[in-house]
């Protein structure tokens, strides 16, 4: 098999040129590339996240593009039995053309596209075109032929066009179609045949695991004899080898979601050959497992969590959307920064949300070796579809192409046929005809599972997020399937109302705050920083967000008089949300078994739900995700002013505070250690205090005795809690106050911050509540920020960053 690369970093014989069409001038070209990124690299446009560029760059994207390259063909490529032209993505309605002859049409970028040019390539010099029509324009015309509703913060009529719809905008991303070759492309040389894809089913008995291989040919010459040999190597190098026959692994290494055991990976290479002639190599890693989804009916209804080798594991983690607007910017390097930083904050599931794109490759790689469930969604969201004969055959391709690309991965735990659809078809969110309504039914019950089952047929399948299973049967049901949780944001419920609910997996449940204010100096000029600026609102896609945000501050803080401080009481808020629901959920283990934050990360510098901003800093609540994602975690379900009467209007009520600690304990081991808590006053005093042995078993959560504080300070007072191992060592721990921050009579707690070798050192002279260690001048990646401390000192552990000059504060400083 030979292969000829027309990607620009692998083949520099092969030169790109673009150009808009209809004006003279061309200008270098990368592929895999896109129309945006040449334009910013030839000069030819502003940066499209500046600022209020965004407008000026959507608007290049009603004209076409044409890209353009030459190459040169040997001999030897062309006297094969056949040459395919091979693209591995096109965004989006493109025309081909080799040597002035139309190859053909193309117009989904979620699929591959493969030509057969045998007759039309020649040898020597060869010329490429491939023109790429206008995103916005095609929309906009198909909406006026045939009407289809959708998310109103995207463009109208996106669903129309199998592109990326967060492309079209999106409550938190920005509107810039962009276009392009933005996948690799190549001319391969068959002879005979070509491996297209190696189907590997597993079946686990005990003690030993059973590999099913069945190769997918595309044969040249289907009167031909081949045969197939495959060889396995383990993670210790020991070999196995069959021609074709099932092969039988005894006493294997089996792969494990983080936290739960190792990540072993096996390497599969299978090789075609016909006599003593090798055609074709196709090489995989695969992890042994068995992973599905638990649906055993209990006494609340019928759970939902993913089981890993038969044990029931604890989702933790988020919701990923596409790490840049502009695709040729995310990198192997940068998803692993991502996902390694998802990891460090305890997080051991990652949910591909269904409005952006299919991964690349190396996302689900770093996600096998990092042990990082992947729960997949198909790519369709927040819209209706109309189908038709020809969308039908172009979206059954899509869900082949990458459910071959992707089956074999260890890290994907289950296939999803949508975002959010059952549930806003059931609630009416969106106009829609009766053949829409019924498309829906085929499409996600019928056609979706038909292609899984014939191709993944051991990869669970869910038809869409949420759900209870289909069929419009209560979609966002509490006590069934998953839930997609909002009443905490988009109603402006308080926080402590996530307690009211037991869900059996959050899949989806966020809260907004600004990204750090270096972030936001890369779009902003100074006068811009204002949140009700025109930039800084061009920034954020909410366009009820930034209210919410300050209904939220005004309930909870003290009016912050400076933007920086707003910055850090906005990251707090998001952060304190999420942290009510988790540690609810974690307290409940067994009823609840999933949460997935909104979201992971950002596409563009912008306010959102985001625990890691565009710039890859942690907001606030990706270092509280460290803490209630933690293997062994200690929480208080506290009862004060938060949870009963928030008004303080209200007519005077009695005041429970109360206070009723838990251990939640996801490993597989038993844990035992100490709690030990004290009831102290605002500058640390201990008024009294107690202490308990406990012993929490495997894979589950321990209450402990609720502890009455009526003779407790309401706005004076707070709690402090701690959990140590049986060595001694620090483990879990936190602080909780009885009425609202802005209400509690915090004393200036004096706060320093030095460096001394690797670590920062943090003292305080009485109560810090959320203490922010931020370094002006660098960034700083820390062991822990953003932490409630007594009066005292912490070290904690620089983890990345170059230490420069210290700034710290505290909630006391919001004022």
């Amino acid at each position: 098999m030979l292969r000829f690369s027309l990607n620009s970093a692998e083949n520099t014989s092969v030169f790109w040129r673009m150009h808009r069409c209809g004006d003279a001038e061309m200008i270098p070209a990368r592929v895999p590339g896109s129309v945006y990124a040449d334009l910013l690299a030839a000069g030819k446009m502003e940066d499209p996240y500046w600022r209020n560029n965004e407008l000026d760059a959507l608007a290049l994207m009603e004209n076409d593009y044409e890209y353009t390259c030459t190459f040169t063909l040997s001999k030897e490529m062309l006297e094969t039995d056949r040459l395919l032209l091979c693209f591995e993505g096109l965004d989006t309605l493109c025309d081909i053309a080799l040597n002035g002859r139309d190859l053909g049409h193309c117009d989904n970028m979620h699929r591959r596209w493969i030509f057969y040019v045998s007759r039309i390539a020649q040898e020597g010099e060869n010329r490429l075109d491939i023109r790429f029509h206008s995103p916005t324009k095609y929309i906009r015309q198909e909406q006026e032929k045939c009407f289809i509703d959708g998310s109103s913060d995207a463009m109208a009529g996106f669903p129309h066009l199998r592109k990326a719809h967060c492309m079209f905008g999106w409550d938190w991303g920005p509107r810039l179609p962009d276009a392009g070759v933005w996948r690799s492309c190549y001319l391969m040389a068959m002879e005979g045949a070509r491996i297209d894809s190696v189907h590997i089913r597993q079946f686990h008995e005990d003690g030993k695991v059973r590999l099913w291989f069945r190769p997918e040919l595309i044969r040249a010459k289907s009167e031909e004899e081949h045969r197939l040999l495959i060889r396995m190597t383990g993670p210790d190098g020991e070999t196995y080898e069959t021609r074709g026959d099932d092969l039988v692994i005894e006493n294997p290494k089996l792969w494990w979601t983080l936290g739960y055991g190792a990540q072993p990976l096996y390497t599969v290479t299978a090789q075609l050959w016909r006599e003593d002639e090798l055609l074709d190599e196709w090489t995989r890693r695969i992890g042994l497992r068995t992973m599905t989804m638990s649906r055993e009916k209990d006494e609340w209804g019928e759970e939902f969590c993913h089981m890993v080798n038969g044990v029931k594991i604890f989702a933790m983690g988020a919701d990923y959307i596409p790490e840049d607007n502009i695709l040729s910017r995310v990198t192997p390097e940068r998803t692993r920064a991502l996902l390694e930083d998802a990891c460090l904050a305890g997080m051991n599931a990652i949910r591909i949300w269904g409005g952006g794109y299919y991964p690349d490759d190396f996302f689900y790689d770093i996600c096998d070796e990092l042990g990082l469930v992947v729960w997949q969604d198909f790519m369709f969201a927040c819209a209706m579809y109309e189908l038709t004969d020809e969308f039908l055959t172009n979206i059954r391709q899509e869900l082949i192409d990458n459910v071959k690309r992707l089956r074999h991965h260890a890290s994907l735990g289950l296939w999803c046929g949508n975002n959010e659809m059952e549930w806003q078809v059931d609630d009416k969110v969106w106009q829609y005809t009766h053949k829409q309504y019924s498309d829906y039914i085929r499409m996600y019950e019928h056609v979706f599972p038909e292609v899984l089952k014939e191709h993944d047929p051991q990869t669970f399948y869910w038809p869409a997020s949420p759900s209870s299973g289909g069929g419009f049967d209560n979609p966002n049901d509490p006590n069934r399937g998953d839930v997609h949780y909002w009443e905490v944001w988009h109603c402006n419920k308080p926080f402590s109302d996530y307690r009211g609910y037991h869900f059996r997996y959050a899949s989806e449940f966020g809260f907004q705050s600004f990204p750090s204010e270096k972030t936001i100096a890369t779009f902003t000029e100074p006068e811009d920083r204002n949140i009700f600026s025109r930039v800084m609102e061009t920034h954020q896609r909410n366009n009820a967000a930034n209210g919410k945000i300050m209904n939220y501050m005004g309930a909870t803080f003290l009016y912050p008089t400076s933007f920086g401080a707003l910055i850090y009481a906005s990251q707090l808020l998001q952060a304190e949300a999420i942290k009510y629901g988790v540690e609810h959920w974690r307290r409940n283990r067994g009823r609840c078994m999933g949460a997935i934050i909104w979201q992971l990360n950002d596409c563009w510098p912008v306010a959102s739900w985001a625990s890691i901003d565009y710039s890859g800093r942690w907001k606030a609540l990706h270092y509280y995700a460290k803490r209630f994602f933690a293997p062994v975690m200690l929480s208080c379900c506290e009862e004060g002013i938060m949870t009963q009467n928030t008004n303080p209007n209200a007519e005077p009520y009695p005041v429970e505070k109360s206070a009723r600690l838990s251990v939640a304990n996801e490993t597989m081991l038993q844990f035992s250690g100490t709690v030990k808590w004290a009831l102290r006053s605002a500058d640390s005093t201990v008024k009294r205090s107690g202490e308990q042995v406990v012993q929490v078993a495997p894979l589950s959560s321990l209450w402990l005795e609720k502890m009455d504080f009526a003779d407790a300070d309401l706005y004076g007072d707070y709690l402090s809690f701690e959990l140590f191992g049986a060595d001694g060592g620090y483990v879990s721990g936190g602080t909780v106050i009885f009425c609202l921050p802005k209400h509690f009579h915090f004393r200036d707690p004096g706060l320093t911050a030095v460096i001394e070798g690797d670590e920062v050192v943090v003292r305080a002279g009485a109560y810090a509540r959320s203490v922010e260690i931020d370094c002006p001048d660098g960034d700083l990646l820390l062991a822990d920020n953003y932490f409630d401390m007594n009066a005292g000192e912490r070290r904690l552990k620089i983890l990345g960053g170059k230490p420069g000059t210290l700034a710290v504060r505290s909630v006391y400083d919001i004022r």
